[in-house]
């Protein structure tokens, strides 16, 4: 069942999509929160116009860590849902990986490694997430090796990708993100991640 607080969440999913906001965020903006020594997660909380109302940054020593599949702990008493994905079901196999263990230890392993290269997570999430403790919002990592990797990208963009979790759908089969449909198909047809299970393949 669709909850009013799914749709509200999609509103504001396209509607930035849609005013091209998710699709051409500020990346040097992004790169500017670049705290040395620190680990940063901004959120930035919309509201019923789709305007920024309030911006809420957080800061850790050391980098940010998942804490299921799909969800990134920021302290104690909160943490980010990545909204409309999940894992597969069970277990997987993947012999190209040398990986054969559950779905959901394999969605977080494959978060974990993009957010211990991330110095800045930056979100987007609506107002009425704030007070939640688990927030669900769409979130960017910027990842910087000297010489050889300057990028922002969207974090559920690439777990669907690379085949560590799948989107979630309606009772139609449409997917509730269609904005990432794209990234999955290129797991699905490259057969990364769960896609290399024939079991998942459908």
């Amino acid at each position: 069942m669709i909850t009013k607080k799914i749709l509200l969440t999609m509103g504001l999913l396209m509607a930035a999509m849609s005013n091209g906001h998710a699709a051409n965020i500020n990346k040097n903006y992004i790169k500017s929160l670049v705290s040395p020594g620190k680990f940063v997660i901004v959120i930035e909380y919309y509201n019923n116009n789709n305007n920024a109302s309030k911006r809420v940054g957080y800061t850790s020593n050391s980098p940010f860590n998942a804490d299921g599949p799909g969800k990134i702990a920021i302290n104690k008493s909160a943490d980010i849902n990545l909204y409309g994905l999940h894992p597969c079901k069970g277990d997987l196999v993947n012999i190209k990986e040398g990986y054969s263990g559950s779905c959901d230890d394999y969605a977080v392993d494959q978060l974990k490694t993009i957010l211990k290269s991330a110095p800045v997570i930056y979100c987007l999430a609506f107002v009425s997430e704030e007070n939640s403790k688990t927030k669900d919002a769409t979130c960017y990592a910027y990842t910087y090796f000297p010489g050889s990797m300057d990028s922002v990208d969207m974090i559920e963009e690439q777990l669907v990708s690379i085949g560590a979790m799948e989107l979630d759908r309606n009772k139609d089969g449409r997917p509730i993100r269609p904005d990432l449909a794209k990234a999955e198909n290129i797991g699905r047809k490259g057969k990364y991640g769960l896609w290399q299970d024939p079991r998942f393949q459908k």
